[in-house]
């Protein structure tokens, strides 16, 4: 039931706050040659106009040191809180207007009198890396941010020996997050305490709270960074940003609240975006279709600047291989500048690119040697009987990367049989009869989750009977309360309602990482049930000095522990909570520590890998080139499945996001780096009119990795879903002899392509 009670940051309400507006650069490359803010600062309303020279002196670093560093990078390309004497991307923040409300700081902020020289922009990322590119930098050595190298095996001696060798070009286009709520902060200090509250629309309120800290030269107590309800995370809220240093900043320098909404034009030059990617690959099989090497290079567009890390190019590379045996690899990898909005992860962080790239390379390999499609990938797919199955590869951690469990094969059966495949070529021919063009595709994926090494929990029986779970895990709309609650209510009485759960505050502890990369269930989870079992058990053998009864004949039921077999033989969790902190001079019941609680901090390494097939059936209109997705289809093993709403509706969402990126989402630029698309009338997400019927079927493979058995599920759905429906959308049009490269496809792209093809079917 929807009751209008969520409290996103915008809700927030505290007396005398000022907002917040960002004067952004309106140029792919500039040098900043003049800055005046004089009538600003006489407007209306305003308080403040601050740029870089205004906050550096309260600033420990002059930039935003990138989150994950790596041994790869080339050169260091860390973001300046707000602009110094360049600016490298449209949108990238150069001041910032403090007033009494957005009006007044927006109107002040058209003003500001700022003079430009501009400079050359880069805007592909392959001509980025080519000779003779200008620099995305002034006086940068070049364009490239970081090589990748993943090889192993005997790649020239499997592509000499091999029967046939397949290749093509691949280019996945960029694209953003686009949250139904676009970030935002709102500050406010308190200077009796001196403790400093952040408000943030993040996923990592506790990264955030030590990078405030730090930039602020505070100590990490004085600062508190609470993530209220966030309209959807997808990955771009995992980065800290200029913006909440800033308006923290502000808070402190003026005393008063500050807030900072962004609106959605902004989000679209300011919010990590992630793409583009093109891949240049070769695989090698034998006369069967079994896959005997891979080899190639693939150019990553990392925009202007380091605002994550690797990560993204580097799961694409990884995930490559990921569900099949390729006995020997080489992928080059080469990460480019370019004058663009920086890229970080958006759901998937990558993986959706190597999985588009590996199966339609499959799909090549098919049509090739003239086999069905379903079987080529059979015979590749990595077995039941291998498992756990070592890669020859490592995270980029450095942990080997070992496939926990999953039956791959069984996954994709149970695609192919709810979809029916085997049945689908009559389907086709019946409607090419009556002139409608259908078609199928399918895709396989192995998803890396459950990242460690962990999230910690608290579980508290208080005097009131209620159990108060503390977590900083990140909710961000994935339902992680209900994940908690559950998890917690099955070892303190199953009563959901009796629960009490505190998600992304750092508050609650001092360590954590918060919500990303499908990880939460996996390490959050994990830690709320071992710290709830020793609750139990504590909360046992206290009851049973009440009732003067042994542990292990007693229950819990709702808010009371009771004889096994004899319920009215009863205490309170609330009455064994309170004789759990004594009574002063007296013997602690059952000899054991004071109060009904535990903390945990479940330690897990290794990756958790969930894995599926997707099956998808469109309709293409040939003259228009419009697509009609009629079904889809998928199989999907996370393991224990903890809350089968909650997995089908992140597996469900997840597939909407790879419609998108499919079918719709592209971000344009022009050659000096403007951004065309800006609105969403010129960037198309999907609607409730491109969504299919769904269906989705699981396969249950628990991890041995952590005691639940479970793994992660938020990015699932999106892996598969672009090479599934790109590969339909082929199939569709095979009597054209058409191919398909690219992701996403466009209606006009479907007529051009049909058009260059030298014959057309007979309707």
């Amino acid at each position: 039931m929807l009751v209008g009670a969520g409290q996103f940051v915008d809700d927030i309400p505290l007396p005398g706050t000022l907002h917040a507006g960002f004067l952004r650069s309106s140029h792919g490359h500039a040098v900043i040659k003049r800055f005046d803010a004089d009538i600003a600062k006489s407007m209306p309303g305003v308080v403040a106009v601050y740029h870089f020279a205004d906050i550096r002196p309260f600033l420990s670093e002059e930039r935003l040191v990138v989150a994950l560093p790596s041994k790869a990078f080339r050169q260091q390309v860390d973001r300046p809180v707000l602009a110094i004497d360049e600016v490298v991307y449209v949108g990238e923040p150069v001041a910032v207007v403090i007033a009494e409300s957005r009006q007044q700081a927006e109107d002040a902020l058209a003003s500001v009198e700022i003079e430009y020289e501009p400079l050359e922009a880069v805007v592909d990322c392959v001509a980025a890396v080519s000779p003779g590119s200008p620099t995305v930098h002034r006086g940068a050595p070049h364009n490239v941010v970081a090589k990748l190298d993943l090889t192993f095996g005997h790649v020239d001696e499997a592509f000499a020996q091999a029967s046939h060798v397949y290749s093509d070009r691949f280019h996945q286009s960029r694209g953003g997050s686009h949250s139904i709520e676009c970030r935002g902060v709102l500050a406010a200090h308190d200077p009796a305490q001196d403790v400093l509250t952040v408000w943030s629309s993040t996923q990592t309120p506790h990264a955030a709270m030590r990078l405030l800290a730090h930039m602020l030269g505070r100590e990490d107590k004085t600062v508190r960074v609470i993530a209220p309800d966030v309209g959807g995370g997808f990955g771009p809220k995992l980065v800290f940003y200029s913006e909440e240093l800033v308006v923290a900043l502000a808070a402190v320098l003026l005393r008063r609240p500050v807030k900072w909404v962004e609106d959605r034009r902004e989000h679209f030059v300011s919010t990590t975006q992630e793409r583009d990617q093109v891949w240049n690959l070769e695989i090698a099989v034998d006369s069967e279709g079994a896959i005997r090497g891979v080899r190639g290079s693939m150019i990553h567009d990392h925009g202007a600047y380091t605002a994550r890390g690797i990560n993204v190019a580097f799961e694409a590379m990884q995930t490559l291989t990921m569900p099949y045996n390729v006995p020997a690899c080489s992928l080059k990898v080469t990460l480019a500048l370019t004058n663009k909005v920086p890229v970080t992860p958006v759901r998937g962080a990558g993986q959706p690119q190597g999985v588009f790239a590996m199966e339609r390379l499959l799909d090549r390999v098919a049509a090739g040697l003239r086999l069905d499609r379903a079987d080529v990938r059979k015979r590749n797919l990595v077995r039941r009987e291998q498992m756990p199955c070592s890669k020859p590869f490592k995270t980029r951690a450095g942990v080997p990367v070992v496939i926990d469990s999953g039956d791959f094969l069984a996954c994709q059966d149970k695609a192919l049989a709810l979809a029916g495949w085997s049945d689908f070529s009559r389907r086709q021919s019946e409607a090419r009869a009556s002139g409608r063009y259908l078609g199928i595709g399918l895709a396989n994926f192995v998803e890396l989750t459950g990242r460690g090494p962990f999230e910690p929990a608290t579980v508290r029986i208080t005097s009131s009977g209620k159990i108060h779970v503390l977590s900083s895990a990140a909710a961000m709309g994935q339902s992680t309360k209900t994940m908690l609650a559950q998890i917690v209510s099955a070892q303190l009485g199953g009563d959901i309602a009796n629960i009490i759960v505190t998600t992304g505050d750092s508050a609650t502890s001092t360590i954590g990482f918060g919500g990303f990369g499908s990880r939460q269930t996996v390490t959050a989870g994990s830690s709320a049930h071992v710290a709830a079992t020793k609750v139990r058990e504590k909360a046992l053998a206290v009851a049973g000095h009440l009732l003067e009864a042994a542990p292990c004949d007693l229950d819990i039921t709702g808010q009371y522990v009771h004889l096994k077999g004899a319920a009215e033989l009863k205490v309170g969790l609330g009455e064994i909570a309170r004789a759990s902190l004594g009574v002063a001079g007296a013997y602690l019941p059952a000899g054991l520590p004071p109060g009904m609680e535990a903390s945990e901090a479940f330690v897990v390494n290794e990756m958790a890998y969930s894995n599926g097939t997707a099956v998808a059936i469109v309709e293409v209109d040939v003259e228009t080139g419009g697509v009609k997705i009629l079904d889809y289809v998928m199989a999907h093993d996370c393991g224990q499945v903890i809350n089968p709403a909650i997995v089908d509706g992140q597996v469900a969402g997840g597939i909407v996001h790879g419609i998108g990126n499919a079918l719709l989402e592209r971000m344009h630029f022009d050659a000096s780096a403007q951004p065309l698309t800006t609105t969403l009338a010129e960037y198309l997400l999907p609607t409730s009119m491109d969504i299919p019927g769904i269906r989705i079927v699981h396969h249950c493979s628990p991890s041995p990795l952590n005691p639940l058995g479970v793994k992660g599920v938020g990015e699932s759905g999106v892996l598969p879903t672009a090479a599934a429906i790109i590969g339909a959308v082929e199939n569709a049009l095979s009597e054209f002899g058409v191919q398909i490269s690219c992701a996403p496809i466009a209606p006009s792209d479907i007529v051009e392509l049909i058009r260059r093809q030298p014959q057309r079917p007979h309707a």
